[in-house]
């Protein structure tokens, strides 16, 4: 989730029932979406997950799992 701008808000109000979806930012949750895509960022500095060159799903899962081994013990 990316903040809301400051504006958004007041012009949220003025628009009332109009005015689409409410703004809203929970700080716990942004936590965990950093740290998910900071995994992934990690997964992704090994060539065979980040081109996913394999063609079965089973394979590229084994790929994945077998890289964040390698993150996991060098940790």
């Amino acid at each position: 989730m990316i903040p809301e701008k400051r504006d958004h808000k007041a012009a949220w109000i003025r628009r009332g029932s109009r005015g689409g979806r409410p703004p809203n930012f929970d700080k716990e949750r942004y936590k965990d979406r950093n740290t998910v895509e900071r995994a992934i960022g990690k997964l992704k500095q090994f060539r065979a997950v980040a081109t996913r060159y394999d063609e079965r799903g089973y394979v590229y899962l084994g790929t994945v799992t077998a890289a964040a081994l390698l993150i996991w013990l060098r940790s």
